[in-house]
């Protein structure tokens, strides 16, 4: 049976309870955001230090603050609203009118100032001008084309600038599917195991090695490479009940950014650097 093909990217309009209950308001919620904040903190900050591991001397920012960011399909507007929180100039947009509402009162309730745009991150990049940071998250797995999709808000990194992007990882939902029974195995084989888009599980999940090709072609150098949950979600239910949660986390946190482990995390999130190729 072949996949069937996604027409239209998913607007989270009819989802954002359920979106905010399973995605946000939990504890492998808040440790994405850990994460990814760890991994953006120079470039929130101005500077290299702990809150960088595994960047080195690459965590070196050329820019002058505020920094222009771009946050090309917000949601909720979380790593948003933490870069605004430090002085930076957002341009934040999203598909859902009910997502970006709610980003804007957030931004509102802490008295923050962005510019708020309704619509896809595909159909607004020509009208926008190149920033210093593009954040890309979670947004990929969603679109029916993803590889265009990438592209044109790859294409608004200025040069000497970073796209931060973080995406649903294929070979996580494979493994994780093969481990909940035979069952499923026939639609594994065929391809028709990935979800359709029409609650929680993205039609289009990708292969890291795929994204590392893809972002190279585009002419970005991979800075950061970061699995989140590398462990978590193939535990069984009873298995976590059981669990310290301390514990897991530390396991989570040493294997994380190293090889093999971060491509099996069930978001991965890259850092990309796009050279400067005139200075």
């Amino acid at each position: 049976m072949p996949k069937k093909t996604v027409q239209t990217d998913r607007n989270f309009d009819s989802l954002i309870d359920k979106f905010e209950k399973r995605v946000y308001d939990t504890v492998k919620g808040d440790w994405r955001l850990k994460l990814l904040k760890e991994d953006l903190g120079f470039l929130r900050d101005g500077e290299a230090s702990h809150n960088s591991p595994g960047l080195g001397n690459s965590a070196q920012t050329p820019f002058s603050t505020p920094l222009s960011i771009w946050d090309a399909g917000c949601g909720f507007a979380q790593m948003g609203q933490w870069f605004a929180e430090a002085g930076h100039d957002l341009t934040l947009c999203d598909l859902s009118r009910k997502m970006l509402a709610r980003a804007q009162q957030n931004f509102a309730d802490q008295q923050l100032e962005a510019t708020f745009l309704h619509g896809s991150a595909q159909s607004l990049a020509p009208e926008l001008p190149a920033f210093d940071l593009v954040l890309f998250h979670a947004v990929i797995e969603w679109l029916a084309d993803p590889k265009t999709g990438l592209q044109t808000v790859a294409d608004k990194v200025r040069p000497g600038g970073y796209l931060s992007l973080l995406f649903y990882n294929r070979n996580a939902f494979v493994y994780n599917n093969v481990l909940k029974g035979s069952w499923r195995w026939e639609h594994i084989l065929s391809d028709a195991y990935i979800g359709k888009g029409k609650k929680l599980t993205p039609p289009n999940p990708q292969y890291p090695e795929d994204m590392i090709e893809q972002l190279e072609a585009l002419g970005f150098e991979i800075r950061q490479q970061t699995g989140i949950r590398v462990f978590h979600d193939y535990l069984t239910p009873q298995v976590l009940a059981d669990s310290d949660l301390d514990e897991l986390l530390a396991l989570e946190y040493r294997y994380c950014r190293q090889a093999t482990y971060r491509h099996m995390g069930r978001y991965v999130h890259f850092l990309a650097y796009k050279p400067d190729t005139d200075s």
